[in-house]
């Protein structure tokens, strides 16, 4: 027998023994699925019923990269995504032939001016030059990978001239002054991996003029890493400024405004996604978390939903004032907005007590988290376009306003979102999800999970190997001159020549109909409202 036919013999019985295999395994699982008792479809319809439940497990997969059209996608669609991927990687955000955005359905516009300021006109530091990596497309076939080349580039930081410099907490030992206008929301070591905030920390640091917030979860060294300015936020679980039974310690404190990084504090009263406390899974809590939070490693943290140490708005104050004049650095807070009685509250108290926060943190009920509540994240809170004008006619109402800065947060990812939270009111803008999506998150939605695929919401090493700090520093202080960029171009646009000059008057909404309202109006609107129910008439 020649070797042919040996071959062929062999691969016959192979054949053989594999389908009959098979065949065990499936009538295997038709006994199985026949005689469970748990799902009827698999009891009714054996195997078949296994072909829905592998469909519907990837359904998520199948929508976001098959069906969904490109701004479908929640929370954020296809485009958002990749006008981010273009920044950060690309250092680029052109488009081509023309705007997918739906016109004919209502929104906020940004009022163009028939004398747009030419760029030599722009009021910005045009000396701070910033080198980083960026890749430049060379092909991109379609069966095989595309080819690209990892490129130095130098260009201007496009910060704020320093007679413009935005400063918190004027009045303190140590005020904090920024030049950039957007700058890193609160994400905690811990929801995220060392490798997510050290690439963070180190992009935050090349970029310049920005800071970074800490979240609840403590200052950990890869905050501290890239040299970024950092706002240490303080939640209901005093992590990280706690004794080891969980009082609030003022020695933890002192100790950590020490850090030359740490330019201020925020109490955090709550966030958009979760209005309750935070809460992180035991597999994320590994010994170095649990020694930064002073708590017990692998065992799941949910700290209260709001601060045992204060309960209105006269012991919250008081709080504040201690931690300003215990560390001489500004103390924020960070709130989300449930009603104009709320925000008319907050502001008629600073009048008349003459005390209050440095800056206020308005979250939008859109913002993201690494775990929350579907019911908490869908439908308790405004989102931060609501939000934002009532604090800010609020404070105006009560003659308080210029005695804070407000820094709002809620999906506001791009040039046009911030320059309309700008003149809806804000001084300065928060961003969370778009920088993880930097580093490489995919919106795979595994947050919680600790499985997250990219190794940016995890602890597990292996995930985290994936993400190589390197390289995604880069990323990030693209995304940050890029968005920079775009800012002072749209600025151009409104004939300003600096993003710090957005007022109400620069932005208009259109309803469905194509009737123009202008944002003053609007604001107007809000005023005379709050007046009456003040009044009682």
């Amino acid at each position: 027998m020649n070797l042919a036919n040996y071959l062929t013999i062999i691969s016959f019985f192979t054949a053989i023994v594999i389908l009959i295999g098979l065949l065990i395994v499936i009538v295997y699982l038709y006994f199985v699925d026949r005689t469970q008792k748990e799902h009827p479809v698999l009891r009714n319809y054996p195997m078949v019923g296994r072909a829905r439940y592998f469909f519907e497990n990837i359904g998520p997969e199948l929508r976001q990269y098959l069906f969904n059209n490109d701004n479908e996608g929640k929370p954020f669609s296809r485009n958002d995504y990749q006008h981010i991927v273009r920044s950060a990687k690309y250092k680029r955000d052109v488009i081509g032939y023309g705007s997918q955005r739906d016109f004919d359905a209502k929104g906020f516009y940004v009022r163009n001016s028939m004398f747009p300021k030419l760029t030599e006109e722009l009021k910005m530091d045009k000396d701070t030059k910033v080198t980083t990596n960026r890749y430049v497309l060379l092909k991109e076939p379609l069966f095989t990978q595309r080819e690209e080349k990892w490129e130095e580039n130098s260009s201007s930081a496009y910060l704020l001239d320093d007679e413009d410099a935005v400063v918190i907490g004027k009045n303190t030992a140590e005020p904090f002054k920024v030049k950039s206008l957007v700058g890193m929301s609160a994400m905690s070591y811990g929801s995220l991996g060392d490798h997510a905030i050290s690439a963070l920390s180190e992009g935050l640091g090349m970029a310049t003029g920005t800071w970074m917030n800490t979240g609840e979860g403590g200052i950990s060294s890869y905050h501290l890493k890239g040299g970024v300015d950092i706002i240490m936020q303080i939640g209901p679980g005093l992590f990280g400024v706690r004794d080891k039974e969980g009082n609030f310690s003022w020695d933890a404190l002192k100790e950590k405004s020490e850090i030359p990084q740490l330019k201020a504090f925020e109490v955090k009263l709550a966030q958009g996604a979760k209005t309750r406390g935070g809460h992180i899974d035991a597999e994320k809590v590994t010994p170095e978390i649990a020694e930064i939070r002073l708590v017990e490693p692998y065992k799941s943290i949910d700290s209260p939903n709001r601060f045992r140490e204060f309960g209105d708005l006269p012991s919250l104050f008081g709080f504040i004032e201690r931690i300003r004049e215990h560390t001489g650095k500004p103390v924020g807070m960070k709130i989300v907005v449930g009603s104009a009685d709320e925000a008319d509250e907050l502001a008629r108290y600073m009048k008349e007590s003459g005390k209050g926060p440095d800056f206020i943190t308005v979250d939008g009920g859109e913002g993201g988290t690494g775990a929350s509540y579907q019911e908490l994240a869908d439908s308790v809170g405004l989102p931060i376009k609501a939000a934002l004008p009532l604090v800010d006619s609020a404070l105006r109402r009560y003659g308080v306003r210029d005695r804070v800065k407000l820094i709002a947060s809620g999906k506001l990812f791009s040039p046009d979102r911030v320059a309309i939270a700008l003149a809806m009111g804000a001084d300065l803008v928060n961003i969370a999800r778009a920088f993880m999506i930097t580093v490489g998150c995919i919106q795979a939605l595994q947050c919680h999970s600790n499985s997250c695929p990219v190794g940016v919401a995890t602890s597990d090493p292996s995930l985290q190997n994936g993400l190589v700090i390197e390289e995604k520093k880069h990323r990030v202080a693209n995304y940050v001159i890029t968005l920079r960029k775009g800012l002072f171009r749209i600025s151009a646009a409104a004939g300003l020549d600096s993003p710090i000059h957005f007022e109400r008057k620069h932005v208009v909404y259109k309803d469905e109909r194509g009737e123009v309202i202008p944002l003053e109006d609007i604001y107007q609107s809000i005023i005379h409202r709050a007046n009456k129910e003040s009044t009682g008439s």
